[in-house]
């Protein structure tokens, strides 16, 4: 009795489509999930220079020091306490523009914190310059 050898098994084939597909729904899903628009937008003006004298009354300068200190027109401020300061100060003439001056070390995340302060002030004129 002869016993027959099973015939060989062919390795199934793995097909890339369905792969493809996934990867490309899941292009399109994150695509239209996602939004591009900055919601948190607050638009700067870059000092080239020092601001005429004239205009230094109707300046308010906020300058952020190396070790995390926060000045407003020279006089350090508490933790917090520069948006209740920047509120009196808009109060009384709206039209005030706000220049931060960071320092050369200050890290960008401790610059977006004070300029969400002036922000949260209401500043409508914020300029950025180099101290």
């Amino acid at each position: 009795m002869e016993i027959e050898a099973p015939p060989p098994r062919r390795r199934a084939l793995i097909s890339l489509t369905p792969l493809i597909d996934v990867v490309f729904i899941l292009l399109v899903f994150f695509m239209l999930a996602s939004s591009f628009l900055d919601w948190r937008l607050l638009p700067l003006h870059a000092a080239s220079g020092k601001a005429p004298a004239t205009a230094e009354q109707t300046v308010l300068r906020v300058q952020i020091a190396a070790d995390g200190a926060i000045r407003l027109e020279g006089r350090t401020m508490a933790p917090g306490g520069l948006t209740r300061a920047l509120v009196a100060r808009l109060a009384e003439a709206p039209e005030r523009a706000v220049v931060v001056q960071p320092e050369g070390d200050v890290p960008l995340q401790r610059l977006v914190a004070v300029l969400d302060q002036v922000r949260a002030a209401g500043a409508s004129q914020v300029t950025l310059a180099e101290d």
